[in-house]
């Protein structure tokens, strides 16, 4: 595995983060995030939005797998996603109850502003025709549900399950949409790094044909 986790100036990206790794047991990270480790655990297999990725951490570099013979270099925000869900993901059971992302610990002072989440962008993207959000959704292998006009379930880490609701626009009301997250969400990652790989999830959804 070629080092691809560095910038032009060939300094780490999120060293920091790596540094955090490192001193974790690397046996226990595997158990608590559903990867796959290899005996010496210092190779690790984790699928993001279904896709699979390949951490080094001795060599300090993330390649996601693709059909080419050889993988492709993680993006910046693919690798903080990644490194962020290694360190805090814990071993527990979905709560199974749905709630807002303000709902979530710290939430309510988190998710504005800048860091609000992407429903705009789903409400551009789909509001006229919810079911293209289900066959945009495809690549990242939903499950569909029963909410709203549209809605699916997408599984950023087998941990982090997200929801996607659509209400289509129509004569009176303009294109509603939410995001749901299981209730430990917040405890499997960091909230920068939940907005983050949600960002991605939409991203990867609104540029589907």
């Amino acid at each position: 595995m070629g080092r691809s986790g560095v910038n032009r100036k060939g300094q780490i990206l999120h060293k920091e983060l790596w540094n955090t790794l490192l001193g974790l047991d690397r046996a226990d990270i595997c158990a608590r995030t559903g990867s796959d480790c290899a005996a010496d655990c210092a190779h690790m297999e984790l699928v993001m939005l279904n896709s699979r990725y390949q951490i080094d951490v001795e060599q300090q570099c993330i390649q996601r797998c693709t059909a080419q013979a050889d993988p492709a270099s993680a993006e910046f925000m693919e690798q903080l996603c990644i490194l962020s869900y290694l360190i805090h993901a814990k071993n527990m059971p979905l709560a199974g109850k749905l709630v807002k992302g303000e709902q979530l610990e710290a939430g309510q002072f988190f998710f504005r502003g800048c860091h609000s989440l992407p429903s705009k962008a789903l409400e551009q993207a789909f509001g006229k025709d919810p079911q293209h959000m289900l066959r945009a959704s495809q690549q990242l292998n939903p499950r569909s549900c029963s909410f709203g006009d549209a809605s699916v379930e997408i599984f950023l880490f087998s941990r982090v399950p997200v929801t996607f609701i659509l209400w289509a626009a129509d004569d009176e009301f303009p294109a509603s949409a939410s995001i749901l997250f299981d209730e430990t969400a917040s405890a499997q990652l960091p909230l920068d790094a939940l907005l983050a790989v949600v960002n991605l999830a939409v991203a990867s959804m609104t540029a589907a044909p």
